[in-house]
């Protein structure tokens, strides 16, 4: 029983790390460019565009498909460095293990949460 106790305080505890580490990604951004620095998007750990910066000189009524293409460029290659920013922090945080099992007894560590769900555990001939 003890054991269970320590897990589940083990369990609280990083889910109180990971809420912590949300709110800091919320705050971090990282940036990427497409057509030479034409088209310029910001994004933060929450994968929330911040910004778009459009210089004047790729703006051309006779070509907006080139500037649709520019934009989804830079926005798709933004949304991959925040995504790559969260798993590197998550990371730090769980110590670079990756947990496969978690999902199958009912324990998810998500993007920026840790959800316990219908556990059910054996030990020594009970079932909680």
């Amino acid at each position: 029983m003890k054991g269970m106790g320590n897990m589940m305080k083990q369990a609280q505890k990083l889910q109180s790390q990971m809420l912590k580490l949300q709110e800091e990604l919320a705050q971090k951004t990282v940036e990427s460019s497409a057509g030479g620095g034409m088209v310029t998007v910001v994004a933060n750990g929450r994968q929330q565009i911040v910004s778009i910066k459009i210089e004047s000189e790729v703006v051309d009524p006779e070509d907006v498909d080139m500037l649709q293409d520019l934009v989804l460029a830079a926005v798709n290659d933004a949304l991959s460095k925040a995504q790559e920013m969260v798993t590197s922090e998550m990371g730090k945080l769980t110590g670079g293990l990756n947990i496969p099992g978690l999902s199958s007894i009912g324990l998810r560590v998500t993007g920026f949460g840790l959800r316990v769900t219908g556990c059910e555990v054996r030990v020594a001939g009970w079932e909680a």
